[in-house]
């Protein structure tokens, strides 16, 4: 070979080279984001353990390690009475090293049948927002009695159905209960939801509820007037309806996508937990019961990929769920350092719902605006984060 030919050859061989470096930094420079290796997340998809990823869980409340669920708003009519004391007091989870000694477990009992009394007083009907009807009856009749005959749903239409009684013991209304006695019955359905007002169907499916309930006792029904109950619902409806915020943003990344590995080990750090749904997190309340302070969410699909490191997500959603959070733990100043705490570990920026950027400073007269809200909802009875709050929000 000639010396030019072996010079071509040679300069064939470096650009070829060059090419595939070229080639193979390019795509590591905008193949998806991954989590650390001691971060990242299991090939079976198993829940995330914050202590993985440097969150110490001793600084977490026990409810914080689990997925918020709302037994009080999904719990069917059975089940009821015992979802009432899920979540509310340590004692009734308690572990065996926990309730060692005797004195210990006795003492856990009381404990958790006060949570549980504590729960079924915020749950009593409320005037407010509930249609109700007086079932009276004569004498006595066992908890066990009135829940072989109550309505086997909790549902009238798209709204919530609910019957108390008045325990003879105590005096109180409560969630009927086996084994105690009841002297009275009243049953109510909530006004109003985010699904809309009670119209008059919904309302009649109510009437026919109740009536069969106190049919089965032999017992009177003093039932609302239907027209007075569903103009109080369109009027509430409407309170809501202006009253009701939901933020939500969105965080893109400014060079190279984001794996959910990656997503999840940074969310994690923040103090985000794993919910039931492939590709949510949470961040939990400090207070038991209480709903989760804010959401994130990404592609339920890239969450459940075969590869999850090669699996790109270029979108992650913030939200906050105003009436759902109470206004003492601040959740939209929350929300502002997670985005902060997300945006620079992530090399994030922060997006309105359409992907356009967002400077920080448009977020100062949201939190104005929220703090005007919070007070319209206080003066109507409905506080954020209340439990009359989080039946009518939802």
């Amino acid at each position: 070979m000639s010396t030019l030919q072996i010079s071509l050859a040679v300069v064939g061989v470096i650009l070829l080279g060059l090419i595939v470096a070229y080639n193979t930094w390019t795509h590591r420079r905008n193949a998806p984001k991954r989590a650390d290796a001691e971060t990242r997340l299991s090939d079976n998809h198993s829940r995330f353990d914050p202590a993985l990823d440097g969150v110490d869980v001793t600084n977490l409340p026990e409810h914080a390690r689990t997925p918020f669920v709302d037994p009080l708003l999904d719990a069917t009519p059975a089940q009821e009475g015992v979802a009432e004391g899920i979540g509310l007091d340590p004692a009734l989870e308690a572990s065996p090293a926990d309730t060692a000694t005797a004195g210990e477990g006795a003492a856990a009992e009381p404990a958790g049948r006060a949570a549980q009394q504590h729960a079924e007083r915020k749950l009593a009907l409320d005037g407010l927002i509930d249609a109700i009807a007086t079932v009276r009856i004569e004498g006595v009749v066992t908890g066990d009695a009135a829940l072989m005959v109550q309505p086997t749903t909790r549902r009238a239409g798209s709204k919530q159905f609910r019957i108390e009684g008045l325990n003879a013991a105590s005096g109180e209304w409560e969630t009927v209960r086996s084994g105690q006695r009841y002297t009275c019955f009243q049953a109510g359905v909530q006004l109003a939801n985010r699904l809309g007002a009670l119209n008059e169907i919904e309302f009649s499916e109510f009437v026919a509820k109740v009536q069969g309930f106190g049919d089965a006792l032999n017992a009177a029904v003093d039932l609302p007037d239907m027209l007075h109950e569903v103009s109080r619902a369109r009027e509430l409806d409407q309170f809501a309806g202006e009253h009701d915020a939901q933020l939500s943003f969105m965080l893109r990344p400014r060079r190279a996508a984001w794996s959910p590995g990656y997503i999840e080990q940074h969310a994690a750090a923040a103090g985000f937990v794993s919910a039931a749904m492939p590709g949510r997190m949470q961040l939990p309340s400090e207070t038991v019961g209480h709903a989760p302070l804010l959401t994130l969410a990404y592609d339920a699909q890239a969450a459940q990929a075969d590869n999850l490191d090669q699996t790109a997500v270029h979108e992650v959603w913030l939200s906050l769920d105003v009436p759902q959070v109470p206004r003492s733990e601040d959740p939209f100043k929350r929300l502002r350092d997670v985005v902060q705490v997300l945006c620079d570990g992530m090399d994030g920026m922060l997006c309105d719902q359409n992907g356009y950027q967002l400077l920080p400073q448009v977020l100062d007269p949201i939190g104005a605006d929220l703090q005007k809200l919070y007070d319209k909802l206080d003066s109507r009875e409905l506080s954020a984060g209340s439990m009359l709050a989080r039946r009518l929000f939802n």
